[in-house]
């Protein structure tokens, strides 16, 4: 008997979650191995809202809307759009693809088995940003097309989704540019200015006094960044806004040490000379780090912090675990011997066997038999690679004359 998965469709914050956990899986580099993933998310909404992991360009933003409102203005039916949609979809991978797109295009390896494609990708950043008016699901709205078709007459609705008197479309935001004439059969990740103008706008109105707002309306990135505390006008920031990037970097930073020796305690228990030289090694460079941070990392307001930690209308307990490490990790001189310390390591041991059970690959030899070298090892980026990818899109949308 094939085993399913099945969820209400109405809870999509519940569904997208799920969701986002089987897309991390397929990113080893962000698998939550350590179960920090609610905090690292938490950080990631407040510093660049909207966005995830799995988005790759701007232009979807665009081509989305773009191509559900052909659906609208066709009157294509609930029983119907699912599967134009997806047809869609499709077809727009072979444009970008004809058009010598390749960085970033959703789906261009699995074309007609993509599994998930952009419009379910996006389908909570384009609500984030305010491009999207309906309310509901992906599902729903596709059951809603039967409805929206019969309706003679809609009502255009502002951010608030009070009725502005005006009669168009009520599902997606008024002011979205026309797509290019011969979209879709023509299409580019490069945006045009109006389009890139737009997203700034819808950024600026929907997320003001975020790191994503500050850094759409202010000055060019021009290098290469790894993390968003690298960006090299930090300055620009205000101050609440850098106080969450303090926050959220000294917890990558620390937190950065957990992930290593959790992967060089599997490499010693598999055993793997050459990973176990490899994470060695890494565990040297973190403790560089540290001790290069250490005058920053001492004075870290923990208690601050976990104020960060917890937004409105969430319960997010203190975690012992988080606290008890960043204590081991910040005591004077442990770093150096953090590989070798019995408290570190018992400490990490209990949390993989508080967070899995009996699958825990350090007490499961059939699970340690599975691991495959790397299990979210790198530092946490709170989403800035897609981020930054993102804000160049628009950048160089606006440095465009048309």
């Amino acid at each position: 008997m094939t085993a399913s998965l099945s969820w209400l469709d109405h809870s999509e914050h519940e569904r997208q979650k799920f969701l986002h956990v089987i897309d991390m899986f397929r990113e080893q580099g962000t698998v939550d191995e350590l179960g920090i993933g609610t905090i690292r998310d938490v950080f990631a909404d407040a510093l660049f809202p909207g966005t995830s992991t799995i988005q790759t360009r701007a232009g979807y933003f665009l081509f989305i809307p773009w191509m559900y409102r052909e659906f609208e203005r066709l009157k294509v039916p609930s029983g119907n759009i699912e599967r134009a949609a997806r047809n869609a979809e499709i077809r727009l991978i072979d444009a970008l693809v004809e058009a010598g797109e390749r960085d970033g295009v959703i789906g261009i390896s699995a074309r007609r088995t993509l599994k998930r494609l952009p419009s379910n990708v996006y389908w909570n950043g384009l609500m984030s940003w305010g491009i999207r008016l309906f309310p509901g699901s992906q599902p729903q709205y596709h059951r809603s097309m039967d409805s929206f078709n019969a309706s003679p007459r809609r009502m255009t609705v502002n951010e608030d989704r009070e009725a502005t008197g005006e009669t168009t479309h009520v599902n997606w935001h008024p002011h979205l540019p026309a797509p290019p004439p011969d979209f879709p059969k023509v299409a580019s990740l490069a945006l045009r200015r109006a389009d890139a103008a737009y997203l700034r706008e819808r950024i600026k109105a929907r997320h003001p006094h975020t790191m994503l707002e500050v850094l759409v309306s202010g000055a060019a990135i021009t290098l290469p960044t790894s993390y968003p505390w690298e960006h090299p006008h930090l300055s620009e920031l205000p101050v609440a806004i850098a106080d969450q990037l303090h926050h959220a970097r000294c917890f990558a930073e620390v937190m950065h040490g957990g992930a290593l020796l959790y992967n060089l305690m599997l490499s010693q228990a598999v055993p793997n000379e050459e990973l176990v030289t490899e994470y060695e090694s890494r565990l040297a460079d973190w403790s560089d780090l540290v001790e290069q941070r250490r005058p920053v990392l001492e004075s870290w307001d923990r208690d601050r912090f976990w104020q960060h930690a917890e937004p409105a209308g969430r319960n997010l307990l203190r975690d012992r675990f988080i606290d008890s490490w960043i204590d081991l990790a910040l005591a004077p001189g442990a770093t150096a011997t953090l590989e070798s310390s019995a408290a570190a390591r018992n400490l990490i041991a209990q949390r993989e066997t508080q967070l899995k059970r009996a699958r825990a690959r350090l007490h499961n030899d059939r699970a340690l038999a599975l691991w495959t070298g790397f299990s979210g090892a790198d530092m946490l980026t709170y989403r800035w690679p897609v981020v930054r990818t993102m804000l160049l899109d628009i950048q160089e949308g606006l440095a465009r004359h048309a």
